[in-house]
């Protein structure tokens, strides 16, 4: 395997990875900056009225994007089973 490959795989690998935590974090970011900005605006400082919607939020997009992320991770599985033979040279 040349450093070339490696680094190629890697950057691959680290690619899907960013794009999956992104699919599931970012809403909840936005969901979280909705919240912080209705508590400000109405004086409400509860805790857990921050962390429920950005839970529901999580799961959800879990939901949503799970088929996606598990079709990806295949491909990606499928990809290093195909290129097994040009590492082992």
């Amino acid at each position: 395997m040349t450093p070339e490959m490696f680094v190629e795989l890697f950057r691959q690998a680290l690619w899907m990875v960013l794009m999956m935590v992104c699919a599931i974090v970012v809403p909840s970011l936005l969901i979280g900056l909705v919240v912080a900005v209705f508590q400000a605006a109405t004086s409400i400082n509860e805790q857990t009225l921050s962390f429920l919607p950005r839970l529901i939020v999580t799961l959800l997009a879990l939901m949503f994007f799970g088929h996606w992320m598990t079709q990806t991770m295949m491909e990606f599985f499928y990809a290093m089973i195909d290129r097994l033979p040009d590492v082992l040279h």
